[in-house]
């Protein structure tokens, strides 16, 4: 296995060696560390040897251009995706084209993964891979393939470690934890986030992550009556409950796009007294935010109106120019977008060289759109 983690020097030394090459705002700074504004995701696509390769290269050139967030699941394409992440990987650090100080590492877990395609009996591959051995209990599942239980956890944060052949990985969410509330009431999700943190702070303490948090889809944008509403100040007062004020709950992803706008637009969040947005909150909290679906699963990389274009400027594409819109909104530090292909690298990675749009022009689109 690969050791060592992202670093303060590793990740500034990348930065550093892309030279001129990269516009200087396209870095960010968040914890000592150096993450590309922009950063590969590796959701979609067929669960087949073609698609595989396919994201190994991407994850390959995106290194090369200045991309050097990786952003993974286990459950993605039944666990496929997390190990082509892992070969690109090895077979760049063992080329010489980064290290992996130089890497930040993300991937989720919670939804239980099929291993590699779609078993003929979904009932028997759980019963004879998770609950006959004893890792989870029927009890413990939602919706048939959401489990939050420490000893779950465990289990997919190491088989997250094999599959992409590292000790460490460097961030680690709980994969939509909302979904709990469909089938628990409040203090028992609680509970059971309080149990999931506890676990999480150990694996810190034993080298298996650096920091965690929580990917979401729907929990960050309800308004605060929804029923799988998420407060980021009540997940951070239970991490600080857990480990005090040192605590690693640092970071969260969620969808934000030009269709997605509720963290930049919306006031659902608390923070002290204050009704304010989750960009807000998290800026406060010292979270730093991931944002996927940056490009809506593609849908808005064509087609986008004329006066987007016109407030994000110098762009060739509209994919460019809705992945600038999130970069560009205060408060996002790395905008996740799906890269399966070295085409979708190249294109993409053209932001590498243009500096997000300052807030006096950005904040525009909002008030003359």
């Amino acid at each position: 296995m690969i050791t060592g983690f992202a670093t303060a020097e590793g990740t500034a030394a990348y930065r550093a060696g892309l030279g001129a090459a990269a516009a200087p705002e396209h870095f960010r700074s968040w914890r000592g560390l150096t993450l590309s504004s922009v950063g590969i995701g590796t959701y979609l696509g067929a669960e087949d040897d073609a698609t595989d390769r396919s994201y190994r290269e991407a994850v390959t050139r995106a290194l090369a251009v200045g991309i050097n967030v990786v952003d993974s699941a286990v459950n993605y394409r039944y666990q496929r995706s997390e190990r082509a992440v892992g070969v690109a990987l090895r077979d760049v650090i063992a080329s010489g084209g980064v290290t992996r100080e130089q890497v930040v590492l993300a991937t989720k877990g919670g939804f239980v993964p099929f291993d590699g395609a779609m078993p003929p009996n979904p009932g028997a591959y759980l019963a004879e891979t998770y609950i006959g051995p004893g890792i989870l209990r029927p009890e413990d599942l939602v919706g048939g393939c959401h489990c939050l239980t420490p000893r779950y956890l465990a289990d997919q944060l190491d088989r997250s470690r094999a599959n992409l052949g590292v000790e460490t990985i460097d961030v680690y969410y709980l994969h939509n934890p909302e979904m709990q509330l469909s089938a628990v009431d409040r203090p028992t999700f609680r509970a059971r986030m309080r149990a999931a943190f506890e676990f999480l702070e150990g694996a810190v303490g034993d080298g298996k992550i650096r920091v965690f948090g929580t990917a979401t889809w729907n929990g960050f944008r309800q308004p605060p009556a929804a029923p799988d509403y998420l407060s980021l100040e009540d997940l951070a007062l239970l991490a600080a409950e857990v480990a005090g004020e040192a605590h690693h709950f640092r970071v969260i992803q969620l969808p934000y796009n030009l269709a997605m706008t509720e963290a930049f637009t919306t006031a659902n969040q608390r923070a002290g007294g204050d009704t304010v947005t989750l960009l807000a909150v998290a800026q406060r909290l010292g979270i730093y935010i991931m944002s996927s679906a940056s490009i809506y699963q593609g849908q808005l990389a064509r087609g986008l109106p004329e006066v987007v274009g016109r407030f994000l400027p110098g762009l060739d594409t509209d994919a460019q120019r809705a992945l600038q819109f999130v970069r560009s909104t205060p408060g996002i530090g790395t905008a996740l977008v799906g890269m399966k292909g070295v085409a979708h690298v190249e294109e993409n990675g053209r932001l590498v060289a243009v500096p997000p749009v300052p807030w006096p022009e950005f904040r525009k689109l909002f008030q003359e759109a």
